[in-house]
């Protein structure tokens, strides 16, 4: 159906379905920079203002119609998600730009680039593009959701940017960063001169004058110009600020996602780790607590302890994907408002079922706080039998909370539980029991 649906750049089709999920894909292969999705919701080909952007670092609009779900992994593809729930799209918005930026390298190194529109309910496709003839770009509007005549439709473009996800943005109107600094100063010297000369005018003017001066303040400060940066933390820089990244307050996600690595050794045993892999993998992503108050716990799928957003312990696990290579892998959140009852957190994973080991698996993890950037890690290789790795750790200093990458792959030993093993790791001294799910 896939291939049958395939469309020629510029055509369109009607969307009926009320929410779709619109996944950009391609192929991992060596080399190939990293892919990131993003929305522009427009009115009159502009955004309104930047709260009209949606991707990693502005997660979901505030009308809750557009969310960027983030990347997954399948068998030699990466996915980068978005939900667009129709019925939410404000009235004045006319259409929804889908688009795709490049990062560390450009999209004519990025094989069978493609945008799917999938029924939100059913998963049925309803429209794919395929991009064949990118070069230089470093960034793309693949496709877009417009409204004609009170319908939706979604229309193929490939349009390529060479001046990457900046261009793009600032070419609908967004305010990137740095721009902004520089204008401020400018009005500053016209200002004095113009108070000087119509002194005596100066007195009747300001009834009429004044009220749209204190107008403009406001709106300015609420949409503060976009970060487009995103944080790697890598072996020889491990930790980052979320206060310095500005993303200490508002909900940030963890995610999870893996893909099974793909260089075997001889048939005999590319068979057999297909085999012991193959949909039947069950990472579990939990994450261990302490809260100021001395209150320890685990969140996790095992015994349902799902946690909680808006009440102790402030962490939510988002349910149990026992698929183990959905879109959108594993999510926790963390309630980052609460901050100040959190005294450490640390994020592990499971190797539930599927795999003896998690030496097979590429894995990368993503921390999206709501304000501020994102900050992403992988794993690494695992050399070890390990069936649970500690992520990161997350540390309440007083004055902010540093997350540090720790890519640990830890061996329990015989007869202790994954859990145990982490809670000696981080000597968190808990009493465990037998769970299941």
């Amino acid at each position: 159906m896939g291939a049958s649906m395939s469309m020629l750049k510029g055509a369109n089709v009607p969307v009926t379905a009320p929410s779709v999920r619109v996944e950009l894909g391609w192929r991992s292969a060596p080399g190939t920079p990293d892919v990131d999705g993003s929305a522009l919701l427009l009115k009159a080909g502009k955004v309104r203002s930047d709260a009209d952007f949606v991707f990693y670092n502005q997660a979901t609009h505030a009308s809750g119609a557009v969310r960027h779900d983030g990347k997954g992994t399948g068998p030699g593809t990466v996915t980068d998600t978005l939900s667009v729930d129709l019925g939410r799209v404000e009235a004045d918005i006319d259409r929804i730009v889908v688009a795709a930026s490049a990062d560390g390298g450009n999209f004519g190194q990025v094989p069978g680039l493609y945008v799917r529109l999938l029924d939100a309910a059913s998963g049925a496709e309803v429209a794919r593009y395929d991009s064949q003839d990118a070069t230089v770009e470093t960034a793309f509007v693949l496709g877009e959701l417009y409204r004609r005549q009170g319908a939706w439709k979604f229309r193929s473009v490939g349009q390529g940017y060479s001046s990457g996800l900046e261009g793009l943005a600032t070419d609908f109107g967004i305010s990137v960063d740095e721009p902004q600094q520089a204008a401020p100063p400018a009005p500053t010297a016209p200002a004095p001169t113009a108070p000087a000369r119509p002194a005596p005018v100066a007195a009747p003017a300001p009834p009429s004058y004044t009220p749209p001066p204190p107008a403009a303040p406001p709106a300015a400060p609420a949409p503060s110009p976009v970060r487009l940066s995103k944080v790697t933390l890598t072996k020889e820089a491990p930790t980052v600020s979320l206060s310095k990244q500005g993303g200490n307050s508002g909900e940030m996600r963890v995610n999870l996602s893996w893909q099974v690595r793909k260089q075997f050794k001889g048939w005999g045993a590319k068979l057999g780790r297909a085999v012991a892999m193959h949909g039947d993998l069950d990472l579990d992503l939990c994450a261990l607590y302490e809260l100021t108050d001395g209150r320890k716990g685990v969140v996790q799928a095992l015994g349902n302890a799902f946690g909680a957003l808006h009440q102790p312990p402030f962490i939510h696990l988002d349910g149990d994907d026992r698929t183990g290579g959905s879109a959108n892998g594993e999510n926790l959140s963390i309630n980052l408002d609460h901050k100040n009852q959190l005294r450490r957190v640390v994020i592990f994973v499971t190797i539930y079922e599927g795999a003896r080991s998690f030496a097979d698996l590429d894995a990368t993890v993503t921390l999206q706080p709501q304000n501020g950037a994102a900050i992403d890690f992988s794993l690494g290789e695992c050399t070890v039998p390990s069936t649970v790795c500690a992520l990161a750790l997350i540390t309440n200093t007083g004055s902010d909370l540093l997350v540090q990458r720790e890519a640990r792959f830890l061996v329990p030993e015989r007869g202790v539980s994954p859990q145990r093993t982490i809670d000696y790791a981080y000597g968190w001294g808990m009493n465990w029991t037998p769970g299941r799910k």
